[in-house]
């Protein structure tokens, strides 16, 4: 099974590819029709887009940016979409063409937000990605800090208290 522009599975980060079967979140075609949804809604850097595929689907799927440059450029190449440099980075707004195509596919569209949104519905159980960044966000801080060499009692103290803080914050909230 191919996917779009033929790689064989989507790519995505940590292993998250979607939870189809096997493992695709859009069937061919319907990566370019979530992107024209997303800057149909406002204009966007490509960074944008995979974070916002991401957050609509729950974390269970994220776009890898090898993904989703090429469908960007295509959809511009195909007139769909332009482009105005903004802040050093390129901006993505939908053209009327852009606006055209995606209308005569809107059923499309509708199916692929749907499967967003129910991936999101389904991983919503699970761990938020935010939460499994953090927690290993501190756990590279912590090996990184170890690595340095060794602790002076302060710094010890001082980490220890750090760590006891967050857990105090976790378990209240």
């Amino acid at each position: 099974m191919r996917g779009e522009f033929g790689h064989d599975r989507p790519h995505g980060h940590g292993g998250r590819h979607g939870s189809r079967g096997g493992g695709r979140m859009f069937d061919h075609g319907e990566l370019r029709l979530v992107v024209l949804a997303l800057i149909a809604e406002q204009p966007r850097h490509g960074y944008e887009i995979i974070k916002e595929i991401e957050d609509r689907a729950g974390g269970s799927y994220s776009p890898s940016p090898g993904v989703i440059y090429p469908t960007l450029t295509l959809l511009e190449e195909l007139g769909h979409a332009s482009t105005e440099e903004r802040d050093g980075k390129k901006l993505f707004a939908l053209t009327e063409a852009g606006r055209s195509w995606m209308q005569a596919n809107q059923p499309a569209v509708d199916v692929a937000l749907a499967r967003m949104q129910a991936a999101k519905l389904a991983s919503a159980g699970g761990q938020h990605p935010g939460i499994i960044r953090a927690t290993e966000n501190l756990r590279m801080a912590m090996r990184l800090r170890m690595g340095r060499g060794p602790l002076s009692e302060t710094e010890l103290r001082a980490i220890a208290d750090a760590l006891d803080a967050a857990a105090r914050a976790i378990e209240e909230s």
